[in-house]
């Protein structure tokens, strides 16, 4: 009979464990092969005449595949994917959490408070070529336009509504970024 109660103490404390736990962590976008992208946008340096072109889709393996080429040509540069979503209350989560597998390029996340904004919080991340974790607190994201800091702090809003990809090393280049998950934690 004590084992009994020790186990279902256990089993109730795992269990509170668990809540508590999930209660920190809020998917924003979990890519499986039946993930809906109609969502996702992609934005490419054609809206200022480049020539960059790139693509989201789902991969064989069910992860999303954000991929393309980055062209230099009539002043381009960089290529784009975002998400518009309903105003996401970020509560008592501290970072982004990103699962990739990238190309060994460098990357942006990208988050907006407001989809309004004329102005994104801008994160940089490395890929390795492998899957990997990456964790991103959100408070290290500063505010940018066009590729120029500004003068203002970093962020500090307790909402999101767009979250976004980018990538604009100021190279020409092909890339390939695979993603399984997206999540505040």
């Amino acid at each position: 009979m004590l084992f009994a109660y020790i186990n279902g103490k256990a089993a109730l404390i795992l269990f509170l464990a668990v809540i508590l736990y999930t209660m920190k962590t809020l998917v924003l976008f979990d890519f499986t092969p039946n993930s809906d992208l109609g969502n996702w946008q992609v934005v490419d340096d054609g809206v200022m005449g480049g020539r960059s072109k790139s693509e989201l889709l789902i991969g064989k393996e069910g992860h999303g595949v954000f991929k393309g080429a980055v062209s230099l040509e009539n002043n381009g540069g960089f290529s784009s994917v975002r998400l518009n979503m309903d105003k996401t209350a970020i509560g008592e989560t501290k970072n982004v959490v990103l699962r990739i597998m990238g190309d060994g390029n460098k990357y942006q996340f990208r988050i907006k408070a407001n989809s309004n904004d004329f102005y994104n919080y801008v994160a940089y991340f490395e890929t390795s070529g492998a899957w990997e974790t990456l964790t991103i607190p959100l408070a290290s994201f500063y505010p940018n336009f066009r590729g120029r800091a500004l003068d203002a702090p970093n962020f500090d809003k307790a909402f999101l509504q767009e979250i976004g990809i980018l990538i604009g090393n100021k190279k020409a280049e092909q890339f390939r970024l695979e993603i399984d998950f997206i999540k505040l934690e």
